[in-house]
């Protein structure tokens, strides 16, 4: 994997670092680096698939998403921080997961990326979700629907409903 010629850490977060570095042609690259996150399609037995509306301050809008969050645990797998994120902000527990795939949100300033899970629900939320969060269920197909009429403005939200869709019912 190509190097910089040099990078030096320009400030540092809770989440994410900004890195200035050299290449080769690129001169003063800024860089972001950021905790890899995780997305999760949850479907439940009745055939909904349940979203997650959040206000997102950068966008300056609430947006409807698939449930995710960042792998910020200190050896937390994917897997397990899948199932983590899906109860804390749906209060569904998840009965299985099937790997979807994965990408890079923003791979032209920012190394994160996500993977994304497929998971079939109980059919009843055990828990709330997260301040902050309205849940909304609606039919898996419809979803679908949305998705690819481009009318989810979230990339991965927008990829793992494509993504489930091609995966056999639960």
């Amino acid at each position: 994997m190509p190097e910089p010629l040099g990078a030096r850490r320009a400030w540092e977060g809770r989440w994410l670092s900004v890195w200035l570095e050299d290449w080769p042609g690129l001169e003063g690259y800024e860089t972001v680096r950021k905790h890899h996150a995780v997305g999760i399609v949850p479907r439940t037995p009745d055939g909904d698939v349940v979203l997650v509306r959040q206000f997102r301050p950068p966008v300056r809008d609430a947006l409807t998403e698939i449930p995710a969050g960042l792998l910020d645990i200190e050896g937390e797998d994917a897997t397990t921080c899948a199932e983590r994120e899906l109860f804390e902000e749906t209060g569904f527990r998840a009965e299985g997961l099937t790997f979807l795939g994965g990408t890079f949100l923003s791979p032209g300033f920012t190394d994160e990326y996500m993977h994304l899970f497929l998971a079939r629900t109980m059919p009843h939320p055990e828990g709330e979700p997260e301040a902050g969060i309205e849940v909304v269920r609606m039919p898996f197909d419809a979803a679908v629907a949305a998705a690819r009429a481009g009318r989810f403005r979230n990339a991965s939200t927008a990829l793992g409903l494509l993504l489930a869709a091609a995966q056999p019912p639960p």
